[in-house]
């Protein structure tokens, strides 16, 4: 599809709440914005999807093409994507399946959708299937977030939980395994390593810097914890460098990484709990609003 066709698509599924005409008209549509491989721009396709036992499910068939589509390629870079569905919008994690699963997926896709065993059968490519896995709130987390210091301690949850969940299936990794978690482990490992770096990157541009001019009795605690970042980013660089290749070769030294990780984690996070919760918990979040002029 050219670009100017699937922007009048993108345009058509905004304005419409989802319903769109033309080829698409009646179908299971949904809008799907990866992060570019190289060019670290987001990039928003429409695709057809499957809902399969509960899965979101969208096929990188290219319509046959010989070549994976670009959006497969970027979502292997950056598993974090957005998806529109409908009216709803949210963040997934994309995670292409394997092996067994792979097809046992593609063939439910298959029985809903047979237009994609027709490009199969005309290519020698097989088609990645990807799920579009939507993470849930981990227990513990605040139900609703009133103050900075309850935006912070859901950042924090959500961080401890996808480590653990990501340790968890290193533990379980073995390589060769026909029903092997190389490549979900590699997205979920890495989906964890973007949230930790635009978590740490938000506190190191905005909340620190305020923080450091509204109680300077802080700058000292601040300044260790910048520090803790630094060290948590070294050891977080080392894991995506482990995961530059879509095979693990080495799933061992990503289990000592994930153990040295999360214990610098689980200590950084603590001590910034103790430390900024009490300071950030009088402040509102999300900002309140400037009125009007003259009121």
């Amino acid at each position: 599809m050219s670009m100017s066709f699937n922007l009048n698509v993108i345009e058509e599924f905004r304005a419409n709440g989802g319903r769109v005409g033309g080829p698409f008209e009646g179908g299971d549509l949904l809008l799907l914005t990866t992060t570019g491989a190289r060019s670290g721009r987001p990039h928003t396709v429409p695709l057809g999807f499957v809902r399969s036992d509960g899965l979101l499910l969208v096929v990188a068939s290219a319509a046959g093409a010989p070549e994976h589509p670009q959006w497969y390629r970027n979502l292997l870079a950056h598993p974090v994507v957005r998806v529109e569905l409908g009216t709803e919008t949210f963040d997934a994690i994309a995670v292409p399946a394997e092996g067994a699963r792979r097809k046992e997926l593609f063939d439910a896709v298959v029985r809903t959708a047979p237009k994609y065993g027709d490009y199969q059968a005309h290519t020698g490519r097989q088609f990645p299937v990807v799920v579009l896995e939507r993470p849930e709130a981990p227990p513990g987390q605040p139900r609703e977030v009133r103050s900075l210091a309850d935006k912070l301690l859901e950042a924090h949850t959500w961080l401890r939980a996808q480590l653990r969940h990501v340790r968890a299936e290193a533990q379980a990794h073995v390589p060769g395994r026909p029903a092997g978690l190389g490549l979900q482990l590699r997205q979920h490992c890495l989906a964890f390593c973007e949230g930790l770096s635009h978590h740490h990157t938000g506190e190191d541009s905005a909340i620190f810097p305020a923080l450091a001019r509204s109680h300077p009795e802080l700058a000292g605690v601040l300044a260790q914890l910048g520090e803790q970042h630094r060290v948590i980013g070294q050891i977080k660089e080392e894991l995506v460098t482990l995961l530059a290749g879509i095979e693990l070769s080495d799933p061992e030294r990503l289990r000592v990484e994930l153990e040295w990780m999360s214990a610098e984690l689980e200590s950084h996070l603590d001590h910034e709990e103790a430390e900024l919760l009490p300071a950030l918990a009088g402040i509102p979040f999300p900002p309140a609003r400037p009125g009007p002029i003259g009121r």
